[in-house]
């Protein structure tokens, strides 16, 4: 009995001349599954990360926030540690999250308004939410 195989059974491998030897892991990474759909989980995990929406302040909110700036401004030559509180928006989706920093205020700039503090964090004054510190201890 006969198999169809058996006139190259006993024959050796078979080794190009051309082509060097692929070694098993890239000839494994060959048959490895691959993502059809690239970008795919970032865009669940972009859509899936949480932001809060802001909150309107009243007018006297606003106003004590103001009242403050202005005791920051008339005292900022003292150096007093402040902490502010603010929205920072999101950039790539609606909302943002509130950010407290701490530390002394460097300048207010009125006309750009905006408080710079050290470390030369930027605040806008629009997006304060509240304004902590010693100084504020007798209001």
């Amino acid at each position: 009995m006969t198999n169809t195989y058996d006139d190259m059974i006993h024959l050796p491998h078979h080794v190009s001349a051309k082509h060097p030897h692929m070694a098993v892991s890239d000839r494994a990474a060959q048959f490895s599954p691959f993502a059809a759909l690239t970008g795919y989980g970032a865009a669940i995990k972009e859509t899936a990360r949480l932001t809060d929406g802001r909150v309107e302040m009243d007018e006297t909110m606003k106003e004590v926030l103001s009242d403050k700036l202005r005791i920051i401004l008339a005292r900022i030559k003292e150096h007093p540690q402040i902490t502010i509180t603010y929205f920072q928006p999101d950039e790539k989706k609606n909302g943002g999250s509130y950010v407290t920093a701490t530390g002394t205020v460097k300048k207010i700039d009125e006309y750009e308004r905006i408080v710079v503090m050290n470390g030369d964090i930027e605040i806008p004054i629009d997006e304060i939410s509240s304004i902590d510190g010693y100084i504020f201890e007798i209001l």
